[in-house]
């Protein structure tokens, strides 16, 4: 582990339009309140947030975690249910990762019942909205220090 950890949060497709798209369910923060909320409770944490609409480009940057982080964080939004890449991509790294759904996929439509990306992730935060991202947060950072 660096001296100051590094904790990677990627976000999947669509997430840019937090606040605007179906606010009933996602809430109305928007992505950068998210990215604050993160940073606020990082304790210290390089915190690095990104999101993208594009698969590989996800897929690229969880194997830059592979180098760079200490931890990830994945909200992998439809990706998740659709991805064996991600999923693939995923098993390749040996630093703890968080599997994080604003919502409750498994109380939503049954094709959001199944995700590729739980069984490459150490653990899985839903239902709780933006404060799912603090609670993967301190998460991550519990299982960085765990590790020493």
């Amino acid at each position: 582990m660096a001296e100051t950890p590094a904790i990677h949060v990627l976000n999947g497709p669509n997430l840019n339009l937090l606040g605007v798209r179906e606010p009933h369910i996602y809430g109305r923060e928007t992505l950068a309140d998210i990215e604050a909320r993160c940073v606020a409770v990082a304790d210290g944490a390089k915190v690095t947030f990104r999101q993208t609409n594009h698969e590989g480009v996800l897929i690229d940057w969880i194997q830059e975690a592979r180098e760079n982080a200490d931890a990830l964080i994945l909200n992998p939004a439809a990706y998740g249910h659709t991805s064996v890449a991600l999923h693939d991509a995923l098993k390749t790294l040996t630093i703890p990762v968080i599997e994080l759904h604003l919502s409750n996929p498994a109380a939503r439509e049954a094709f959001r019942h199944h995700s590729y990306v739980s069984s490459a992730a150490t653990g899985v935060i839903a239902g709780f909205g933006a404060h799912g991202y603090e609670l993967a947060v301190q998460a991550a950072l519990h299982r960085i220090r765990e590790r020493g």
